[in-house]
């Protein structure tokens, strides 16, 4: 079976070479009422209509269907500066669209809400005096405070979802137990997971205060799918490698929804840092769409006693639980994270 595919797929490679691609994909998913996103740095685009996807590689002889199925074609070759197809590849790709429900079967199943820190691991701490008295601020205790207030906002508002709290009293859990919390959740078909951890910061500048979103770095590469013994090495690399640039694009928007969310809720009282990458472990080993937040600075006297405050908690609860709802919604009724609308 394995040799037949890589025939096959050098078959169909070979002859996509001598294919005429002289039609404008661009102009032909405007004609057709199919959305166009396209990633000039990776060479990848997608087509969706309906809550359906076409994912594609310029130079490579093959699509893949709603992120399982793949279907051979002639390859997308960018000439000119333009994106060109053939003939054959408008007729299979647009082809997949009509022969689909104008129902969005996509959904998200379950969200993973990950407290930092916990037990014998408090985290960043400081001691402030407060109202008279010493008071001990400690990392692990705001991050549960904020993760339990986002976690019943969030239970109110899907009870149909799996929201589950990685811990949800102050225990310790190392990260790799955080991870398999995550990884072990059973979905169904059409349903996706997401992942946000919540932390607080520290540094050696006191002056240092606002809050930030981190996502996984595209420059790290993981397996997040799982192998298949019938499918040619080749093409489950080309496949992880989609689906990991579908989680790094999905993460970023949930990252960019959540700092508008947190902006509106806390305005001018904190500052916003940014979204950033990096390689986390706790994010990276979460084989799903993930961001970590950091809400503030414990070093910062000003912030930390915001951050013990009930009332700033709210806020940045609710400024996350907005972020959040924004992104289930996008993912629900569009599946399109390239580009937007």
């Amino acid at each position: 079976m394995k040799r037949i595919i890589q025939f096959f797929a050098l078959f169909l490679f070979s002859f996509s070479l001598f294919a005429q691609t002289d039609i404008s994909l661009v102009s032909e998913a405007e004609k057709q009422g199919v959305s166009f996103y396209w990633d000039s740095l990776g060479a990848s685009g997608i087509l969706e209509k309906n809550g359906h996807q076409i994912v594609f590689h310029a130079g490579d002889p093959f699509v893949l269907k709603d992120y399982k199925e793949i279907l051979f074609t002639d390859a997308p070759e960018i000439v000119g500066g333009n994106l060109m197809v053939s003939k054959k590849f408008v007729e299979d790709t647009f082809a997949f669209f009509s022969s689909k429900s104008k129902e969005n079967g996509y959904r998200v199943g379950a969200i993973i809400i990950d407290p930092g820190h916990g037990g014998k691991d408090p985290g960043a701490s400081a001691k402030y005096k407060i109202n008279g008295k010493k008071v001990n601020v400690q990392e692990k205790d705001i991050c549960l405070k904020t993760a339990n207030l986002l976690c019943t906002r969030l239970k109110k508002a899907y009870p149909d979802k799996k929201i589950i709290m990685t811990r949800s009293e102050d225990v310790f859990l190392s990260l790799e137990e955080r991870t398999d919390i995550a990884n072990a959740v059973k979905l169904g078909e059409h349903e996706a997971i997401i992942y946000v951890s919540i932390h607080v910061n520290s540094s050696l500048d006191k002056k240092a205060t606002g809050y930030e979103t981190w996502y996984l770095s595209p420059d790290y590469r993981r397996t997040v799918i799982e192998k298949d013994k019938n499918v040619d090495k080749n093409l489950f690399n080309i496949l992880n490698s989609l689906t990991e640039e579908e989680y790094t694009s999905e993460s970023l928007l949930i990252a960019k929804f959540i700092m508008d969310g947190i902006q509106a809720q806390v305005g001018n009282l904190s500052t916003q840092r940014g979204i950033k990458a990096n390689d986390w472990f706790v994010v990276k080993n979460a084989n799903m769409p993930s961001v970590l937040i950091e809400l503030g600075f414990l070093s910062n006297e000003g912030e930390a006693k915001n951050l013990i405050d009930n009332f700033y908690l709210q806020k940045l609860s609710l400024g996350i639980y907005n972020g959040i709802t924004a992104f289930v919604t996008h993912f629900e009724r569009s599946r399109g994270f390239m580009g937007g609308e």
